[in-house]
């Protein structure tokens, strides 16, 4: 099997997660965020009416604990519904006690959230800026009570690693790791001249690999499920394909 590199392009704190799994893998791995997250400035978040949580990604998890000051007794009674399992994980580290982990996109976890049984009180959907719209938008076409909280911004990157560069414009195999949609728009806005004929694309979904079709890549390839997990699977395939 063929191991070429593989950028990273998520943003920290992930990009380092993603990168010592790649490297415990024997992988060459080289950290290229497309993005950088910063929190904004907003005074302590109202929670009242809220008995449920809903985490978009785990970087969600991160900003929320930080704005009420960690977990304490009222907040770690809420229901915290998570996306997927990073995000879970996340959560549990967090402190939070009543989890709720879904397995897929944020469309599947409005899913989840209205087929359970029992579920009272408000929503609070805590992501990045660019993420309100259809999580409670659904919620609350179903008569739940739902709000949405941007917590921090994801801001595109001006330019890649020096690494990253170099393998980019090597015109030899190259795999690029893409953990979203908005880091793949952050890297098409960067790559349009670049050749990337003998690069691959490896996408945690069809949502994300979508701006990268125009790239002219040798191939791109979308997770099973939008997962981590299934994001490495779809890696090894490709390199198995190469």
């Amino acid at each position: 099997m063929v191991t070429p590199p593989v950028i990273v392009t998520r943003a920290e704190p992930g990009a380092s997660e993603t990168v010592e799994r790649l490297r415990a893998m024997g992988l060459t791995a080289i950290p290229s965020p497309m993005l950088e997250l910063k929190a904004l400035d907003l005074p302590m978040p109202d929670l009242s009416g809220i008995y449920n949580l809903v985490f978009t990604s785990a970087n969600g998890v991160r900003y929320f604990v930080e704005a009420v000051g960690g977990i304490n007794e009222q907040v770690g009674d809420l229901a915290a519904w998570c996306v997927g399992p990073a995000t879970t994980d996340a959560a549990k580290a967090a402190g939070l006690q009543r989890i709720m982990a879904g397995d897929g996109n944020a469309d599947e976890l409005s899913d989840l959230i209205l087929s359970a049984d029992g579920v009272e009180g408000g929503f609070l959907h805590v992501a990045n800026s660019a993420a309100a719209g259809n999580l409670v938008a659904r919620l609350t076409a179903a008569g739940r009570e739902a709000r949405f909280l941007a917590l921090y911004e994801t801001v595109p990157a001006s330019g890649f690693d020096e690494d990253a560069k170099a393998a980019l414009v090597s015109e030899t195999a190259t795999i690029i790791l893409f953990h979203s949609a908005k880091a793949a728009e952050a890297f098409a806005a960067l790559s349009e001249d670049l050749p990337m004929s003998a690069n691959v694309v490896v996408a945690i979904s069809e949502a994300a690999a979508a701006p990268l079709e125009s790239l002219n890549a040798c191939a791109v390839i979308a997770a099973a499920r939008p997962n981590e997990d299934a994001l490495m699977e779809a890696l090894l395939q490709a390199c198995k394909g190469l």
